[in-house]
């Protein structure tokens, strides 16, 4: 009998204690219907319960036989995969029943891993397996329509950011001809504790030494290395659940933590199905300099790298020149739109038409000293420029400032979290913002002098130095330091320098960066894609050339 006809009884686990649920409420209990997505874990309080679970276990085993012989029905389990070709159904109907028991009672517990995190050997907790429902199942596709999931997280601005300008781009180009997913794979698709990832990125980034630590103690290859080997042990089945669950064309990653592990599912999950390669495998670097060593992975098919100091970074971490491309940091589309005139756009954003403008970013939660800066901005200007304020999600900076008379005469504008960031670019002459390079890479392309007052340690430390050799800004963390400089920015006798350095970083920007690695992409999905799903027996080269096994990534070409 095939496995999708075996009826499963429905199992009820003890009930969890409140401080153990979901804060989002996204733990189910009894297994969900099928279709419904990757397993999740759940708490279950082991000790105490171990005998009961025994006695599930032993039902669901008496009931699957006994269903087996009879041919009922009550519920369906979903097959692994989608894959139509797959030569395996006859090895899935062999051993349905343990398979089918295994995913009723759910997984082993790993309280020595990840459990122990947060309690000890001798805890009565320990985690268990437990499908849930997938915050992010996709609509169904056609069947001519390829997947392009693309993978980040949550942990910054600028993963999202570049994941999004990706999809934007593409969608752009090619219109509904690839359907592009962005899933957060660690929040959305691990166990505790790596699906805390974003909450605990924002703890340590605040707590500087924490985070140089955790930063620069996988940076070796001999650390990284063994350290994904033993993540993928704890979360190596969720992941290979997401990519049965989304069965894409092309695997992106936009996250520096995302390819070494997910190269490794996907070329096990290439074996499991059947099939002549796995998934296509690209990486888009993110980060201007200061790369961490997990961005590049050998087993990728291309790694997309914004600046030739990356590029070289990519060489000597063992990756060839073929796998490495070098386009540009991806900035959302609209950047390369034309735009009306200044004069235009700062009426319609409430600027003054004749007076100098200065933009002061604070990120998407308003974050660094900027009220201090406008202060010591109106005090020394005193009304020979204008300043716009993006406060982001800080409400209550913004309504300070819109509150606020300005001893110095100075014209400000406060907004709180803004879409239409590349008009504001547009209609100022200058920006003051932290060094993160997703906002470097737009100011670039708005042709603007760029003046940075801070970053986040380590990963954004070399993006000083990039805007400094270049002559295209300056770094300063003092509020009353920084008004000095723009002050002499905006003196009429350094106008004419003023104006050489906007044009050294209009010349610097790439605005079609974008479409060119999503042309790339698009032929990754196209070609490796569908040679990707054949049967390894149909396969003319079965995964080799001339009789020598290729090694993951590298690619049969002509």
């Amino acid at each position: 009998m095939d496995q999708q006809d075996v009826a499963v009884p429905t199992l009820l686990p003890p009930q969890i204690p409140k401080f153990f649920s979901s804060n989002n409420g996204s733990y189910s209990f009894p297994p969900p219907s099928p279709g419904q997505g990757p397993p999740r874990l759940g708490w279950l309080p082991c000790q105490q319960q171990q005998q009961q679970q025994a006695d599930h276990l032993q039902h669901v085993r008496q009931q699957i036989r006994s269903q087996a012989s009879t041919g009922s029905s009550r519920r369906s389990i979903p097959t692994a995969s989608r894959d139509a070709n797959s030569s395996s159904s006859s090895s899935r109907s062999s051993r349905a029943p343990m398979d089918i028991a295994w995913r009723a009672i759910g997984g082993a517990g790993i309280g020595a891993g990840a459990g122990g995190l947060f309690c000890g050997p001798s805890n009565a907790l320990q985690l268990r397996l437990w499908p849930f429902q997938s915050r992010s199942t996709p609509a169904a596709r056609d069947k001519k329509q390829k997947t392009i999931l693309i993978m980040m997280s949550n942990t910054g601005g600028g993963h999202k950011a570049s994941a999004e300008a990706l999809k934007q781009a593409c969608e752009e180009k090619y219109g509904d001809k690839y359907r592009v997913l962005i899933v957060d794979m660690w929040k959305e698709h691990t166990p505790a504790p790596w699906n805390t990832m974003p909450d605990s990125y924002s703890f340590l980034v605040k707590h500087g030494m924490l985070w140089r630590l955790a930063y620069h103690s996988i940076q070796p290859r001999m650390i990284h290395v063994p350290y994904f080997c033993a993540m993928r042990a704890f979360i190596g089945r969720h992941l290979a659940a997401a990519f049965d669950h989304y069965d894409p064309d092309l695997v992106v990653s936009v996250h520096p933590l995302m390819q070494h592990i997910n190269c490794h599912v996907l070329r096990e999950r290439a074996k499991r199905l059947g099939r002549a390669r796995p998934t296509p495998f690209a990486t888009v670097v993110t980060d201007f300099t200061t790369c961490h060593n997990t961005w590049f992975c050998k087993d990728v098919d291309k790694c997309f790298v914004p600046t030739e100091f990356c590029r070289q970074l990519g060489l000597g971490m063992g990756l060839r020149p073929s796998q490495l491309v070098l386009y540009g940091l991806p900035i959302r589309p609209i950047f390369s739109k034309r735009l009306p005139g200044r004069t235009q756009l700062r009426k319609k954003l409430g600027l003054l038409p004749d007076v100098p403008a200065i933009l002061l970013v604070g990120g998407g939660e308003g974050m660094g000293a900027l009220k201090a800066t406008v202060e010591q901005l109106d005090a020394r200007l005193q009304g020979d420029a204008q300043v716009a304020v993006i406060c982001g999600r800080n409400k209550k900076l913004l309504q300070e400032l819109r509150a606020r008379q300005w001893q110095g005469g100075s014209h400000v504008v406060a907004c709180g979290f803004v879409d239409n960031i590349h008009e504001w670019m547009a209609a100022c002459d200058t920006i003051i913002t932290k060094a993160g390079p997703g906002t470097i890479a737009e100011a670039l392309i708005s042709g603007l002098p760029i003046l940075l007052n801070g970053n986040v340690p380590c990963q954004e430390e070399g993006n000083i130095p990039y805007v400094l050799d270049n002559g295209v800004g300056a770094f300063e963390t003092d509020p009353a330091k920084i008004a000095d400089i723009m002050q002499d920015w905006l003196a009429k006798e350094n106008r004419q320098e003023f104006r050489a350095m906007a044009h050294r970083s209009s010349a610097l920007g790439k605005p079609q960066a974008v479409y060119h690695i999503v042309e790339e992409l698009a032929q990754l999905a196209d070609s490796l894609g569908a040679e990707a799903r054949l049967p390894a027996r149909e396969c003319c080269s079965g995964g080799k050339r001339g009789g020598r096994e290729l090694p993951v990534g590298q690619l049969a070409t002509a």
